[in-house]
Order: structure tokens, then C-alpha cells, then sequence
């Protein structure tokens, strides 16, 4: 198995809770909640805290950490002024969140950063369209860099369910005997086209790693609970008992294309990956990344380890009464009908049931029985 991405699994979560009597505290909200959780857990491995200066600014301008290790997506506090003179006047602040307080951060480093200059280099634009841009242009002024310890976990709700540490993940992985794991990044419901991808993967590799991303997506995305649901009934119906495991990693997407696919071949790495799928526009949003940039990073990244996996486009060939891609069906355009997930969203929002070779009929009814399947 491969190690975690820096040697060691980083383990910050302790369920011995601190003297937090007359501690500075600031509130926390969920979103950050979840990454200081996959800071504890090792998901970001090998980051303890969130970035200090050096790191952060060796991430931005080169897309690695201070001492060289690839890394691409800044995981960082913002804060505003008068909050960070009082952190670093504390050294040590409590982290509430929901009026509990779950963790405590040490403060190791406070500073401010250039917003357009985040902006063009991790999403390769500063057009405020791109949800990543407008995210970076409200956040607070200062970023706060230290360690953190975690005490309590966020609380069990349905959409957690399936999400594991990836100390639970490796070892689940050593149990069922697998030598190579492909992982699956998605954010989507499956379609047809996914599950002849994935079954692809599966002929090449010993298991598959089905990861879907639980946590803030634009709008017209499908909700995480319709996932979740769509995913437990096609595994169920249609896949070998012991070929694949569902476990949820609960962060918001970024949309930063070709970085964030980095960022994700880092997290399946930590979780025990040997390979991870990465496909046309991996990450992306709209029209601000080439469709195959997110495969081309990958050849600035030769040692990251873990290997992606590049897959022709998959369709249905009317002719060939199948799935097929360009490399092996000779048929012509006319013959194709490409799937997309915005094409699956548009038949379900109109409350049309997709054609059987378009999606699993299962499929299809899960996300039919909500009244409002798509984050508003």
C-alpha cells in the first residue's frame, strides 16, 4: 500500500478535551468545521493545522509546500482584523461551532494575502463568475496559520453515514486483500456512462474507491443526500458484493480544475488509493479550463505517487447497441448519444425518466421521488 502523502498519517483528533476555562474562543462555521476534521483525521495528511505564510505562499506560487511536497489547495482561516490581534494575543483559541466548542487551535501565525493573486493562480482567473473567485474576494482580510486539536467530532446525521478516516479505509483495504485501489471522485448521481467507466477500472484494478464529495456545491448541482441514495442503490443492484466501497469525503467543492485535481489525487492517496480516475474537466465549472488540462498537471507532478487514470470519452453507439469510445467504435457522430451530467439534469428537472441505457431505471426513480433534488 502506498504510504500517506508526506510518510505519516497524521492523526490531530484526542477525545481528551482541554482546560478551554477563560479561552479566547471564535465561532466556526460548518464548512471550516469539515476541514479541520480532515485535518485531524489525516484526509490532509500531512498538514497539522492550517498553512502558515511560508506554505501558503509556496503554494500559491509554485503548487507545493515549503519543503517541496506537491500540494495545491491552500487550507487556510480567514479571519478579520480586530479577531486576529486577539488570536495571536491568546497564542491558544477554543473552536466553537453550533455553540460547541469541538477543538483548539494554536496560534503560530497571522497574515494578510493578495486576493486577485490567489484568484489567477489557483483558479486561473479573477472573473467574479467563478464560484472559487467570488469565495476568495469575501473572505476576510487575515488568515491565520497553527495546529489544531479536535476532541469532538461533528455530530452523526445520514449524510455522514458512510464516511470513514482513512486509517479505517486502509485497513478495511488490508482486510479485503487489495493491492491496487482505484478511486472515484464524483459529485454527481450515476449515470450509465459512470458505471461502464467504473467497471472499466474495475477489470484493470483489484477494487474501486467510490468517493463522493459531500458538502457545499453551486447551484444546480445535485443534493448530497440524492447522491448518497442514487450511489446505495446502484452498488446494490448492479455491482459484486466486495468490489467497491462508498465512503463520503465531506469538503466543499472548489472548482479549481487542474489544482483541485491534484488536491484531490492527494486525499485518495491518503485514503489508501494506488490510482485515482481523473476525467474531461475534472473539477471544472463552465468554460475556464481546457477539457484536459486536469489530466496535462499530472506531468508537473511526477512524484506524487499516486497514479491517474485517463479514460476516453464513453457513449452509447446506437449502431454498436452499446457503450463505446472513439478508440474502439468506428461508427460516426450520428450514431453517438453522449451523457453528461447536465443532460441527466435537465430530463429529471423536467420529471422525465431517462431511457434505461442512460440510467439504471433504480437510478432514475431515487431521484425522481424528490420533490427538489438540486441545491437552490
Amino acid at each position: 500500500m502506498l504510504p500517506p502523502h508526506g510518510g505519516k498519517l497524521i492523526n490531530r483528533f484526542d477525545p481528551r478535551q482541554k482546560n478551554l476555562d477563560d479561552m479566547f474562543s471564535i465561532a466556526i462555521d460548518t464548512d471550516i468545521r469539515n476541514d479541520i476534521e480532515n485535518i485531524a483525521d489525516g484526509i490532509f495528511s500531512p498538514l497539522e493545522g492550517f498553512v502558515c505564510q511560508t506554505d501558503f505562499e509556496s503554494i500559491v506560487n509554485q503548487g507545493r509546500l515549503s519543503n517541496g511536497l506537491p500540494w495545491t489547495i491552500p487550507i487556510v482561516l480567514d479571519v478579520d482584523n480586530e479577531t486576529a490581534l486577539k488570536m495571536k494575543d491568546a497564542g491558544e483559541v477554543s473552536l466553537v461551532n453550533n455553540s460547541e466548542a469541538f477543538g483548539v487551535m494554536s496560534v503560530e501565525d497571522t497574515y494578510q494575502f493578495d486576493k486577485l493573486k490567489v484568484a489567477k493562480e489557483i483558479y486561473q482567473t479573477v472573473d467574479l463568475q467563478h464560484p472559487g473567485v467570488m469565495k476568495t474576494m469575501n473572505m476576510n482580510d487575515v488568515l491565520v496559520g497553527g495546529k489544531i486539536h479536535v476532541f469532538s467530532r461533528i455530530p452523526f446525521s445520514q449524510s455522514r453515514k458512510l464516511r470513514k478516516t482513512p486509517s479505517e479505509t486502509r485497513n478495511e483495504i488490508l482486510t479485503r486483500g487489495w493491492k491496487s485501489i482505484v478511486g472515484f471522485q464524483t459529485r454527481n448521481v450515476p449515470h450509465v456512462a459512470h458505471e461502464t467507466l467504473q467497471k472499466t477500472a474495475l477489470s484493470l484494478f483489484d477494487g474501486l474507491f467510490i468517493n463522493p464529495l459531500i458538502g457545499k456545491k453551486k447551484m444546480g448541482d445535485f443534493k448530497d443526500e440524492v447522491i448518497l441514495q442514487t450511489y446505495e442503490t446502484l452498488l446494490n443492484s448492479y455491482y459484486s458484493s466486495g468490489s467497491a466501497m462508498l465512503v463520503t469525503l465531506h469538503t466543499e467543492m472548489r472548482y479549481a480544475g487542474p489544482k483541485e485535481a491534484i488536491h484531490h489525487a492527494i486525499m485518495r492517496k491518503n485514503f489508501g488509493c494506488t490510482h485515482l480516475i481523473i476525467g474531461r474537466d475534472h473539477a471544472g465549472v463552465g468554460d475556464y479550463y481546457q477539457p484536459l488540462a486536469a489530466q496535462k498537471i499530472f506531468n508537473e507532478y511526477p512524484d506524487l505517487d499516486i497514479e491517474p487514470v485517463f479514460f476516453p470519452a464513453f457513449y452509447y453507439c446506437k449502431k454498436c447497441r452499446g457503450y463505446s469510445s472513439a478508440k474502439i467504435c468506428p461508427h460516426n457522430s450520428e450514431e453517438r448519444e453522449e451523457l453528461s451530467g447536465t443532460k441527466m439534469r435537465k430530463l429529471v428537472s423536467s420529471g422525465t425518466m431517462p431511457a434505461d441505457h442512460l440510467m439504471r431505471p433504480e437510478v432514475a426513480r431515487v431521484i425522481l421521488s424528490y420533490t427538489e433534488p438540486f441545491v437552490k
